[in-house]
């Protein structure tokens, strides 16, 4: 009888701790739809391994449909524990309320934020209050075709580049055949807001409580970005691309410039067949490169706050998923621990890998205001006209500030 009672005392003991073992994360993310699930599964795999009273319940939804998803279920009253923002739309749900603060939080379990890029966390606090942790972060490269710059007789782009710089040398990798140009960069929003920078402009007032969409360096900066294809075309319009998007024709040769991100690193790494490298973005009057970030953040709502942070503290600061991350060319982690970051510069190509690193001294990020995309939908529709020719740079800028203002409070 007594070991009778022993068995059920033991069974007891293990149907306790497997209850407390099942406590639940309810994860929804964005970032490791399609191919790169394989990676988040591999760091749950390590994080539940290390933390076997945690369990995660990982929902992942297609970026295209993720917000929708996301809003729903949080104006269900049905909000996962923790999810991921990307930077653009952070700001909107800090100041709506909707997420856990974290900085009491991060004191109580004595997270060490110490490692993590400084810019990347500063991008995920809201009025001076913690709301997420830094997931990953890219920034943008001048990424060159090293043979056509050799045929050309253009010696390659260093960090003293200027526009002036890179608009010579893509006119004598142009004067390589007709199918051939010099350069590939959008003239679009994400990439009009950051060259604005390059040329000593901005978009919004330094207090963010008017728009400066068509200031004078502005409205130069639009001029240069539309020469290149109007003027110069050592860019190539849309029926010389015939098509085909601006890696693949780097790939194939017709294109010695993109300036693109550093995601791309893996692909050029398995389809280009020449040698290829990067340098950091030219500036006019100084240097400035995108700061795109996806971040972690918990729910206010959520009643597993604690083993919640356990998960996110690891995703964005464990040396376990940041070597996972790298490994799979899975953009770059927000650590800055030694090793990671000579793992990161060790796989190549690109051989300058260092000039990633260089780039973030530069690193600017995008105006953030409450209507965010509804801003991004404006200037879209503006700077297409100008790069059609329907419109003078001056003309889109002025019309694009006028709807701005008619359409978004800032106050």
């Amino acid at each position: 009888m007594k070991r009778l009672l022993v068995v059920v005392l033991v069974l007891s003991l293990m149907a306790v701790s497997g209850m407390a073992a099942q406590k639940t994360v309810k994860f929804m993310n964005f970032s490791s739809s399609g191919e790169t699930a394989i990676y988040l599964e591999e760091m749950k795999k390590v994080f539940e391994a290390q933390n076997p009273d945690i369990k995660i319940d990982v929902e992942t939804i297609g970026f295209g449909d993720y917000f929708t998803k996301l809003m729903t279920v949080i104006a269900g009253g049905n909000p996962p524990d923790a999810f991921e923002l990307n930077y653009e739309n952070f700001y909107t749900y800090a100041t709506k309320g909707v997420l856990l603060p974290l900085d009491e939080l991060i004191e109580k379990t004595g997270f060490d934020s110490s490692a993590l890029n400084e810019r990347a966390m500063e991008a995920f606090s809201a009025n001076d209050v913690q709301y997420g942790l830094p997931y990953s972060f890219s920034n943008v490269v001048v990424i060159y075709n090293k043979e056509l710059f050799d045929r050309a007789g253009v010696s390659y782009p260093t960090s003293e580049w200027t526009w002036e710089d890179q608009l010579e040398a893509a006119k004598k990798i142009n004067d390589l055949g007709p199918s051939i140009f010099g350069i590939y960069q959008p003239v679009q929003f994400w990439e009009f807001y950051k060259m604005v920078q390059q040329n000593g402009g901005n978009l919004l007032n330094d207090d963010r409580t008017a728009f400066t969409v068509n200031s004078p360096q502005n409205i130069e900066t639009l001029q240069y970005m539309v020469d290149r294809i109007l003027e110069y075309n050592v860019m190539p319009n849309d029926a010389q691309m015939a098509g085909m998007g601006d890696w693949d024709l780097f790939v194939v040769e017709r294109i010695g410039i993109i300036v693109t991100g550093t995601w791309a690193f893996p692909y050029l790494s398995t389809e280009c067949d020449f040698e290829w490298d990067i340098a950091v973005e030219p500036g006019n009057t100084q240097k400035a490169t995108h700061f795109f970030s996806n971040g972690l953040v918990i729910s206010k709502d959520s009643k597993n706050v604690e083993a919640a942070l356990e998960w996110i503290s690891f995703l964005s600061a464990s040396e376990e998923a940041a070597k996972i991350r790298i490994e799979a060319g899975w953009e770059l982690p927000a650590v800055m621990h030694p090793e990671i970051l000579d793992l990161y510069r060790s796989i190549t190509p690109p051989p300058s890998k260092g000039v990633v690193f260089e780039s973030l001294d530069y690193l600017v990020t995008p105006p953030v205001i409450e209507q965010f995309s509804e801003m991004a939908d404006i200037m879209n529709r503006h700077l297409e006209a100008a790069r059609y020719g329907a419109k003078t740079p001056k003309q889109a800028l002025d019309d694009a500030q006028a709807e701005l203002e008619r359409t978004i409070s800032l106050k």
